[in-house]
């Protein structure tokens, strides 16, 4: 509607709404979460989770409309119908612009349960975000690089049992646990120092994946595995907001959750370890080739 202004202009109002809709829903949401931090009692949370959820919701439909309102992009999606709000998904996605998790939530949101996502530790203290994600009971991780955890390897324990203690958490409402495998967001360099055997995809980790399925296993409905492509490139988070992105591709297929590889024993076993990093590896070939093909369409 107001994508005839120019880029500068779209960014500064889309940036204006999106605080402004933060502002008024995030004092919302940290009233409600200090009741469930001062009465922290299993009833008390299961009466108070649900009215978070509510407001984050509406939260992200506020978002949707200021998105409508600045944006003129053309949207590309299948696989989003037949989806239940009701029951537990684990999301899996390619991951290259912050605009991902807008585009995620504004596609999912009501037809699955609210999106969580596991966070960097440093992501609490980004202003009224960072309490937001905190309210929501988002998992906060510390990332560690392989020199540091082979020099401490303790530390991978730690981040083990954090996000085996935020699945437990998600396991008492349906929830929808989003994992980004490749751990952070592509880019051409971390492409070439990774030296990753895929066109269009850093190299998946298969730990948060694994670890969520063997607590949650048993809860998830399917895997939905999506792919986002931006056809004119992956616009960063300043070019979204000013209407710089004019088309976007979304996929979603629902998988079977490999309940074999969710029972077994990925910490302590080798061959299980090797067996869910081939299951993981297929899943990005698979990708892979799809962003390709996605890509190769749009250029016609």
């Amino acid at each position: 509607m107001l994508a005839f202004l120019p880029a500068p202009l779209i960014g500064l109002i889309a940036s204006l709404l999106l605080g402004l809709n933060s502002l008024f829903w995030v004092p919302l949401l940290l009233l409600v979460a200090l009741f469930k931090l001062v009465l922290p009692l299993h009833a008390v949370r299961l009466r108070l989770d649900p009215i978070l959820i509510r407001i984050a919701e509406a939260w992200i439909g506020c978002n949707s409309a200021w998105m409508a309102l600045t944006q003129n992009a053309v949207w590309d999606v299948q696989g989003i119908a037949g989806l239940d709000a009701r029951g537990w998904y684990l999301v899996n996605c390619n991951h290259q612009t912050w605009a991902d998790i807008l585009v995620l939530q504004h596609l999912l949101t009501r037809r699955i349960p609210l999106l969580k996502f596991f966070l960097k530790e440093q992501l609490l203290w980004v202003p009224v975000m960072g309490l937001a994600w905190w309210a929501l009971d988002f998992p906060f991780m510390r990332r560690h690089s392989e020199e540091v955890l082979s020099q401490h390897p303790e530390l991978r324990a730690k981040d083990q049992d954090a996000t085996r203690r935020a699945c437990q958490r998600f396991a008492l409402l349906p929830t929808s646990v989003v994992n980004f495998c490749e751990g952070t967001r592509f880019t051409s360099v971390k492409h070439q120092r990774q030296q990753s055997p895929y066109r269009y995809l850093l190299k998946p980790k298969a730990g948060g994946i694994a670890l969520a399925l063997n607590v949650m296993g048993d809860k998830f409905r399917a895997i939905l595995d999506v792919t986002i492509v931006y056809p004119d490139g992956a616009p960063d988070f300043w070019a979204f907001l000013s209407g710089r992105m004019k088309r976007v591709r979304v996929r979603v297929q629902a998988l079977p959750v490999p309940i074999d590889l969710a029972k077994a024993d990925y910490a302590g076993d080798p061959a299980v370890r090797e067996a869910f990093q081939k299951w993981i590896q297929s899943l990005w070939r698979d990708k892979d080739e799809q962003i390709a093909r996605l890509l190769e369409r749009s250029a016609r």
